[in-house]
């Protein structure tokens, strides 16, 4: 399947010009890939930061309303069962 590409200019200062050269030389791809690469990267790692916080807010909710993990358990199991009884597919 082809991917559809579109031709763009950015400005970049000296440094990171540098920086993606040597990373397209070091992967032996072209600079293109090479930003691909490193947007895909970066995008990965901010989705894996997110829902890091995202666990760690559950987290601290849990800890400050002073849930056991059993009544966490029955909490979570009564939310399944309110929702299937709700739900139009039965």
């Amino acid at each position: 399947m082809a991917t559809t590409m579109v031709k763009t200019t950015y400005a970049l200062d000296e440094q990171n010009v540098r920086t993606l050269e040597a990373m397209a030389r070091q992967w032996r791809v072209s600079k293109s890939e090479a930003l691909r690469r490193a947007i895909r990267s970066a995008a990965a790692t901010e989705l894996v930061e997110a829902s890091g916080a995202a666990l760690a807010a559950l987290d601290e909710l849990q800890t400050r309303l002073g849930l056991s993990e059993g009544q966490a358990r029955q909490w979570a199991e009564r939310a399944r069962k309110e929702r299937h009884a709700s739900s139009s597919r039965r």
